[in-house]
């Protein structure tokens, strides 16, 4: 099969497939040789398969989808590939052909020879049936290790890259605010630092595999009223500079991002799509971004039809490209016939066309596209036998034994015991109940954007594709001495609670009960938790918490186990279940995880990325409120959590000591240092977190009363000690001030050097002296924790 379009250099090659020459001149000398069709069709995608049948995976994706006539598209081009493998169940082998015949059909049908840039979801793995399904990002944030989360990411670059797809649609950088909203699991935690750091470490893993990764939503999603999905967002500057725009001026900085997506929502009254000073003032003026700037699914066409800010998709296409906005996806709405009409009327001057598509040029240059030996076929086919689809299947595996590793360590490190009377871990059990939903359900440890419960779930004659064992599978195999009897005793959300007399039942004929509670991902209402599955309250779906609370009547002792996608509140569990186990969404060897932490067999490290609640109904509220957002006289609710952001405990105990302070005053442009030691004092290895908090009592905004702005992990053997030095720059004391500048303000500080948010260990108080001081997104962003062996002699 001839799929060779590559162009040789020679002495009449256009410039632009000249690799000898600047980027930006040959992107200038294309842009001039093209006319105003060809430039437009660069700035769209095009969704090949996607079906207006089943559930949507888009709001509104039935409305906004029509017939596309890729014979007529094509001869003038097309920017982009939508979701080539994450679309319909399909071998990757067999996915990559078409990809690659595709690209062959683009590359030839347009008279520059430019291929499309073909992008997928990935946001806990590659969305693709049989690839790896790795935990959710609230996990990555429970394992507080930005180093095995970017080797994650490496590896999920490289198979995306290894079948011929360029920019993944992640990471997700929304700081929860409120865990009702539905896509909490999408997110990392409820704090920015912890947001910025571990998403950063994302992006760097998949840029550095060659994926153009995408920084989703930008801003604000996450912080909708009432936690409601696509719902208007009522943020103050200081809360959207403070909180949710860190995360992503770190991924952009440190982590080299290519590329972000607009959010859905409005921001005071300014879509984000809309927003010239958000997508160009702040993000391409102040911090100098020069990647492009992608349309959430539809969401230029909503400028329309949702927020009524444009007449016609003329003008919502012109909106969006005047506020920055440089390609649509998923599909040509907007940007097809409508822009075209609103250019050649005047209403949209074409230098706004130029300057997107220069951006889009650009990132195609880049990415190789417009060089004369790009090839379509991707390096997992480069050895093929091309001619012979039926042979390739199944010559790509997408889900090796070092994915399956990874997978494994970041499950592992992930889990979170958040209570434990001693029970925990389990010694030689001879009768367990494994009792609720999630006991025997393999897609449970699954988030809303897998593979198996984004696309899968569409087309249920196809296999998952991959091995998900459930709790019951893997309790079998760490107990088997053991007599394992399940019950179910009720669904997730059903509310059926004819199924709890017998798990009563079988609760007082066993040792321990193990229970197995908490979500099933799904979208758009069709899940407990997922993109479009808001919560009304914090309570557990269903009749959970009936049966929880008749398990705890049994007077059997009873291990709650959570496979979800948010913290619930668990009513009298919290202070009378044996022991609580969290996990969120573990991904394909969550189970195993789970099981080696109660048998013993791991020792528990995960920290909480969000606070549980203590009550269902003390929403919204993060570790991160000011002093009026505190328990107080003149409320009576209180919203103290049950378990605080970054509590997580271990079957082993630290003693942290000897706390020295090398620089007690510093000037607002420096630093201060500190050390502690830290020690096992228990009988076997384990690994605490050391958290540092930074408490500004007295500042000329209001201030959170803590917040995180530095950790790290400390692996100890039973008896070893290591010192941790920490170096704290004046500028993580940065906030915004009245002016709207984010300054460093003299003044006494404590640092908190703690367990979680809520168990300070040592606390150290310094000052920063000499004038206010203006920073900007050029500041340091890390307070720095490094780690030494101390000599046990």
């Amino acid at each position: 099969m001839n799929t060779d379009v590559a162009v040789e250099t020679t002495p009449e090659t256009p410039l632009w497939n000249d690799p000898s020459h600047p980027v930006a001149a040959r992107v200038d000398a294309l842009i001039g040789a093209m006319t105003l069709q060809e430039k437009i069709a660069q700035l769209y995608g095009v969704w090949v398969g996607a079906s207006d049948q089943g559930g949507e995976v888009a709001p509104h994706q039935h409305d906004m989808e029509e017939a596309v006539d890729l014979d007529a598209l094509l001869p003038t081009g097309l920017g982009q590939l939508t979701r080539p493998f994450g679309t319909v169940p399909v071998d990757p082998a067999i996915g990559a052909l078409s990809l690659m015949r595709t690209q062959a059909r683009i590359a030839s049908a347009n008279r520059f020879g430019i291929p499309a840039l073909a992008h997928d979801e990935c946001l806990a793995g590659f969305a693709a049936w049989g690839a790896t399904a790795y935990p959710v990002p609230l996990s990555w944030g429970a394992t507080f290790d930005p180093s095995l989360v970017r080797a994650m990411a490496e590896a999920i670059g490289r198979d995306m890259r290894s079948v011929g797809v360029h920019q993944g649609l992640a990471p997700v950088l929304d700081v929860v605010r409120d865990a009702r909203w539905g896509r909490v699991e999408e997110t990392i935690g409820e704090d920015p630092y912890l947001v910025g750091s571990i998403g950063t470490a994302y992006v760097a893993g998949l840029e550095s595999a060659g994926i153009v990764a995408t920084l989703k939503h930008f801003v604000g999603y996450s912080a909708s009223r009432a936690g409601r999905n696509l719902a208007p967002t009522s943020v103050g500057p200081r809360e959207r500079a403070d909180v949710l725009l860190p995360p992503f001026e770190m991924a952009i900085r440190e982590g080299g991002a290519r590329s972000v997506m607009h959010a859905y929502t409005d921001t005071d009254g300014i879509p984000s799509a809309a927003d010239e000073a958000l997508l160009t003032g702040l993000l391409r003026d102040t911090w100098d971004f020069d990647g492009t700037v992608v349309a959430d699914y539809f969401g230029i066409a909503f400028l329309k039809t949702l927020h009524g800010v444009a007449g016609d998709f003329g003008d919502a296409a012109g909106t969006a490209l005047t506020a920055g906005v440089d390609v649509e996806l998923p599909t040509v709405k907007t940007f097809g016939a409508p822009l075209v009409e609103a250019v050649t009327e005047g209403r949209v001057p074409e230098e706004i066309v130029d300057r997107a598509l220069r951006r889009v040029l650009t990132q195609k240059a880049h990415l190789g596209l417009l060089d004369p030996d790009w090839s379509p076929v991707p390096p997992a086919l480069e050895d093929a036998d091309l001619d012979d689809a039926e042979a390739l299947r199944g010559r790509i595996d997408l889900d090796r034994a070092a994915n399956r590793e990874l997978a494994r360590r970041i499950a592992d490190q992930a889990v979170v015991l958040l209570g434990n009377d001693g029970t925990l871990p389990l010694t030689r059990p001879r009768r367990i109940a494994l009792v609720g939903p999630n006991a025997a359900e393999p897609t449970a440890v699954l988030g809303c954007y897998s593979f198996p419960l984004h696309v899968g779930v569409q087309h249920p004659e196809f296999p998952v594709g991959l091995e998900l064992p459930t709790l019951q599978d893997t309790l079998t195999a760490e107990f088997p001495d053991a007599e394992i009897t399940a019950v179910r005793g009720t669904g997730v959300d059903d509310g059926d609670l004819s199924g709890i007399a017998a798990a009563v039942e079988a609760a007082r004929d066993a040792e321990v009960v193990v229970a197995v509670l908490g979500d099933r991902a799904g979208l758009f209402g069709r899940g407990t938790s997922g993109e479009g599955c808001d919560a009304e309250s914090l309570a557990l779906p269903g009749a959970q918490q009936q049966l929880l609370d008749a398990l705890l009547d049994s007077g059997t002792p009873v291990v709650t186990v959570l496979l979800a996608g948010r913290p619930y509140a668990l009513g009298r569990a919290v202070d009378e279940s044996a022991a609580i186990v969290q996990s969120f969404f573990p991904g394909e060897e969550g189970t195993r995880a789970i099981a080696g932490v109660l048998s013993g067999r791991t020792n528990p490290s995960g920290r909480l990325p969000v606070s549980v609640p203590r009550g269902a109904g003390s929403q919204p509220s993060t570790y991160l409120g000011a002093r009026l957002a505190q328990v107080s006289e003149v409320s009576n609710l209180d919203p103290t959590p049950a378990f605080g952001f970054g509590h997580g405990l271990s079957y082993t105990t630290f003693a942290w000591s000897d706390l020295t302070v090398g620089t007690e005053q510093a000037a607002t442009d420096g630093e201060f240092t500190l050390s502690l030691t830290v020690r096992n004092t228990g009988d076997r290895a384990g690994t605490e977190v050391v958290q540092l908090y930074l408490h500004d009592p007295v500042a000329s905004v209001v201030q959170p009363v803590q917040r995180l702005v530095g950790y790290t992990r400390v692996p100890l053997e039973p008896g070893e000690a290591r010192r941790v030095r920490v170096t704290v720059p004046a500028d993580v004391a940065s906030f915004t001030g009245r002016d709207g500048h984010r300054v460093v303000e003299p003044g006494e500080l404590e640092l908190r050097l703690a367990a979680s948010s809520t168990d300070a260990r040592l606390t150290a108080t310094v000052t920063l002296t000499g004038p206010v001081r203006r920073v900007d997104h050029t500041r340091r962003f890390h307070a720095v924790l490094t780690q030494e062996p101390v000599d046990q002699a």
